[in-house]
């Protein structure tokens, strides 16, 4: 029976693909913060809770050792913990800063780092890695977000050299405006604490992404991915899915002036 060891799974894509990976047999090590509050993974079949907070390496190891205690082995990581800081850098207070970076950057390299000697241990492994349409081009007033997400694509992007002698697949999900509460629970706000010269601007860019997610696509969808690129054998790094996934295709065809116009455009309505 195949493992799978899922961070950031107390909602959304990862509480999707807890669930998914459930229904289809597999083993899951669904990792949170706080999986005392969790009451709907447990009740699955073959899945385990562990607390992990990707920002804290020790916890990081307990929930690894945790997992491979439990289950004996792990096949497939799925890096998913993460939130968006939205607002302009000027008005970011440090801790604000290093919370973005470490979570959505830095806790996927420590996870990934954790993991790796029992990957080499048992001949391979696959690693996903969720990044985002934000991974690959950018938006006003996100920009530690997109600091942390280019991050993970480039992190992900080198890494897969390192490890194709192991065994060790790597895979980058880019989902596009996803359907969750991402886009409100998980957004850092800081229009309100943003230099007056900003605030307006802020306050609209948020309102924005909150109306946009309510017409994002399903969470299992992004899941379904997850489980496709988990099950598959070949060389494919990147998959991009969900709605807004197609401008990475319109990045390819229009000029890089022209498509920034069209994102200052959507981003100040």
């Amino acid at each position: 029976m195949q493992t799978v060891f899922i961070t950031g799974a107390s909602s959304g894509i990862g509480k999707a693909a807890a669930r998914l990976f459930s229904e289809k047999g597999w083993q899951v090590a669904a990792t949170m913060r706080h999986p005392e509050r969790e009451t709907e993974l447990p009740v699955l079949p073959n899945v385990r809770l562990f607390t992990c907070d990707v920002t804290d390496f020790q916890s990081i190891e307990r929930a690894v050792q945790g997992a491979i205690a439990a289950f004996g082995q792990i096949h497939v990581l799925v890096n998913n913990a993460g939130y968006d800081a939205v607002g302009p850098l000027e008005g970011a207070s440090e801790g604000q800063i290093r919370s973005q970076i470490e979570t959505n950057l830095l806790g996927t390299v420590f996870v990934t780092r954790a993991m790796l000697p029992y990957f080499r241990e048992n001949g391979g492994g696959t690693l996903i890695n969720l990044s985002s349409v934000a991974g690959r081009l950018t938006m006003p007033l996100q920009s530690l977000y997109h600091a942390s997400k280019w991050g993970v694509e480039g992190f992900s992007e080198s890494l897969q050299f390192e490890l194709k002698p192991f065994g060790i697949h790597v895979r980058l999900i880019e989902p596009g405006i996803i359907k969750t509460d991402f886009y409100n629970r998980s957004i850092m706000r800081m229009d309100v604490t943003a230099p007056e010269p900003y605030r307006a601007v802020a306050g609209r860019l948020i309102k924005t992404l909150v109306l946009y997610g309510q017409y994002g696509s399903d969470p299992a969808g992004v899941a379904q991915t997850i489980y496709r690129a988990a099950t598959d054998r070949g060389a494919r790094l990147r998959y991009a899915v969900g709605k807004g996934r197609g401008v990475l295709w319109l990045q390819k065809l229009v000029p890089g002036r022209l498509l920034r116009a069209v994102i200052a455009r959507f981003s100040s309505r």
